[in-house]
């Protein structure tokens, strides 16, 4: 079983899903799992929420209104809250938190473990992270997790298009900002240094070109510099004024631009051969940085009328 679908089972215990949630997990911070999962139940079987206790925290961001939920901390009811659709919630796993499910809920869920939070503080050369501010039963008005929280969604309705540098890549800004939000690390980002050296620039450049289905994970090329992900992605920012993922989506539209200029291939076959999920995903992309379709694209650069391709 896989991490994605291990924590997923996980989730669905918890919440006694009919299936497993979509989920997402990054290993981008020291070997460590990060991990999101969407969890939605239009009609869920009434009844108190399952265990998930662990050395970590849950941070959710709610989806839909839930009036009047019944909270659990300790095993124990504590106390009765109106959950707003838009809020975030931070649970420490620890005190095994839990609430008594009798109505619709849709939420993305984060698991960020305690060790995630040294690693953070490790790479940025700060004090250690104590405990998060988890106010519980108090939800957060948090317009950074409601931005990540979208990005992620596109991503979990849609995991086959997703590739693990852009996983990887919000994960890290969502581990940082919780860190920095609530448990008071220092600001990750610091004063700019400068980018990569020439020569890292282009082996990194050539370890992604090489794959451009995006399976490659940011810690895997980070760790050829012995450099930690979050200073290799500000340092390649830096160097080539993108951070990886977009670096990548550029060098696909790149290659399939090379690719259109051969009348006879058809653009779902295109799509697939330079790393694109299907040829919606590679329409959506290149239509966002050509500004224009591929079929339209593909009948100027011919210099032919829309029914001779």
């Amino acid at each position: 079983m896989s991490r994605a679908s291990a924590f997923g089972e996980k989730v669905r215990q918890q919440l006694r899903l009919k299936g497993a949630p979509s989920s997402l997990v990054t290993r981008s911070l020291r070997g460590i799992d990060l991990a999101v999962t969407e969890t939605r139940d239009d009609n869920p079987v009434p009844g108190p929420s399952g265990s998930l206790a662990d050395e970590a925290y849950l941070v959710s961001l709610k989806l839909h209104n839930y009036p009047d939920c019944e909270l659990w901390d300790h095993g124990k009811s504590v106390m009765k809250a109106d959950v707003r659709a838009g809020t975030t919630y931070l649970y420490d796993l620890r005190s095994d938190p839990g609430y008594i499910i009798d109505k619709p809920f849709h939420s993305v869920q984060f698991y960020l473990p305690r060790s995630a939070l040294d690693g953070l503080a490790k790479e940025s050369h700060a004090p250690r992270v104590g405990d998060l501010d988890c106010q519980f039963g108090f939800g957060h008005d948090d317009k950074v997790m409601r931005h990540i929280g979208a990005c992620l969604l596109e991503a979990l309705a849609r995991p086959g298009e997703a590739n693990q540098l852009f996983i990887d890549h919000m994960m890290l800004a969502f581990a940082a900002h919780v860190a920095q939000a609530y448990g008071g690390l220092q600001s990750l980002a610091g004063p700019a240094h400068g980018g990569l050296a020439p020569w890292q620039v282009k082996r990194a450049c050539e370890r992604l070109d090489a794959n451009l289905g995006g399976t490659l994970a940011l810690q895997q090329i980070a760790a050829e510099f012995d450099l930690s992900v979050s200073h290799f992605s500000r340092a390649f920012r830096i160097s080539t004024g993108l951070p990886p993922h977009q670096w990548l989506l550029r060098q696909r539209v790149k290659a399939a631009q090379q690719l259109m200029t051969v009348r006879d291939l058809p653009l779902s076959e295109i799509a697939i051969s330079v790393g694109f999920a299907n040829q919606s995903h590679f329409t959506k992309v290149f239509s966002a940085q050509v500004g224009a379709s591929p079929a339209a694209w593909r009948r100027e650069a011919l210099g032919v009328s829309e029914g001779d391709i």
